[in-house]
């Protein structure tokens, strides 16, 4: 099908998140982790747009997108337990203001998979106070989100109950190896299901953060998953919606009562009756070894449509990839199967692309997302043929 026109205040834009772009968080736990393991790639700097973020939501509107999605980083606000920074709310407050004046819907993320050290050592995620500190934050940072419209608790909870459950067997003395590869022919590893016993954990803190911020904000309120666009093999239907529940659809069940479901996908993997199928090698994969599907997108938001109930927001899709034109075409087909899913009567509120940038991709800096490119020394910006491309698209509805 061809590409149409999609309705006035369609949201089109793109993506980051804090760690991966601001530079310095020297207060996350992220940060600890980076140099704790030997030879290992730092942040560092990282794209410096803790400084810069007006240059790259610039950029964005000039090529004619309307929406940023960008979050505000805990360990800044918080640096100590129950002290807030003024400054640093100061700072989140300017980012939105920048982009209202630039014409760009905010769409703020309040927790990027990164935590303060503090809150690790309290016990994290699984511990006593986890709840009640994730809350007293949730209502500082509601005290700077007027005029925001959308805003996503938690980034992609099943990715980060994998986490922390990983992070609990590393503790134990648990083998925990599942490091991706990031030359891409090779394939991804499989994953390892995460704990659902912490997926619970983190929808109870999610309802939680929900509750204040539908008291103290006007924002629609959602969360944003990793939806794996998971197929069955033959005969092993029954095994897709066991693998699929514990990894997506337990998170996608939570969101049942929130105002949109983000959905963040880029590419389909099979089930068989031994579980998830692995990316196989070839020359197409991408950049983190993911199997080059832009099919996924059209896939997983008609499944998080038909669980959720509710408006689907593209919160994340794009590709790991260092040509450029193999990121046009990913996305033209991707978004393609996002507009036949819109035709099917899918109630589909906008597209973000991940990322902005090219930035560090949570321990490495070679997977390169970004329609923009940044030097790594100047961090001067270039955007790529892809930023114009997607601002077309956004103005005209078509390629």
């Amino acid at each position: 099908m061809a590409m149409t026109k999609t309705e006035p205040g369609f949201l089109w834009g793109a993506a980051t998140a804090p760690h991966q772009v601001e530079g310095n968080n020297v207060n996350s736990d992220w940060w600890a982790r980076e140099l704790r393991i030997p030879g290992g790639e730092l942040s560092g700097d990282a794209c410096d747009s803790y400084h810069r973020y007006a240059e790259d939501m610039r950029l964005l509107a000039k090529a004619g997108l309307n929406a940023y999605r960008f979050g505000l980083e805990w360990a800044r606000i918080e640096p100590s337990p129950g002290r807030f920074s003024n400054a640093e709310l100061a700072h989140y407050r300017r980012m939105i203001d920048t982009a209202i004046d630039f014409g760009l819907t905010p769409i703020v993320t309040l927790h990027h998979f990164t935590n303060p050290r503090w809150f690790v050592e309290e016990g994290g995620w699984t511990g006593v106070t986890a709840v009640a500190r994730f809350e007293a934050y949730v209502r500082k940072a509601a005290t700077i989100l007027d005029g925001v419209d959308w805003i996503c608790t938690l980034n992609e909870p099943n990715m980060l109950a994998l986490m922390v459950g990983l992070s609990r067997a590393a503790r134990r003395g648990e083998p925990t190896a599942v490091t991706p590869t990031v030359e891409g022919q090779d394939g991804f590893p499989v994953l390892p299901d995460p704990d659902p016993e912490i997926g619970r954990l983190l929808i109870g803190v999610h309802h939680a953060a929900r509750e204040i911020l539908k008291k103290e904000t006007s924002a629609a309120v959602g969360w944003t998953v990793a939806c794996q666009a998971l197929t069955a093999t033959p005969g092993n239907e029954d095994r897709l919606l066991e693998v699929r529940h514990v990894r997506e659809d337990l998170y996608l069940e939570a969101a049942r009562g929130d105002d949109f479901i983000g959905v963040q996908a880029y590419s389909s993997q099979q089930v068989d009756a031994n579980g998830v199928v692995p990316h196989p090698p070839s020359p197409t994969n991408t950049l983190t070894g993911n199997a080059y599907r832009p099919d996924a997108l059209g896939i997983a938001v008609r499944h998080a449509a038909k669980v959720t109930g509710v408006p689907v927001l593209v919160t994340e899709n794009g590709i790991a990839i260092a040509d450029d034109s193999r990121r046009v075409d990913y996305t033209s087909k991707a978004l393609r199967g996002l507009f036949a899913a819109m035709d099917d009567g899918v109630d589909v509120r906008g597209y973000l692309h991940w990322s902005a940038l090219d930035n560090f991709e949570w321990g490495h800096w070679k997977p390169t997302f970004g329609l923009i490119a940044v030097d790594r020394e100047t961090f001067a910006r270039t955007p790529k043929p892809s930023l114009f491309w997607l601002g077309h698209v956004a103005r005209h509805g078509h390629p």
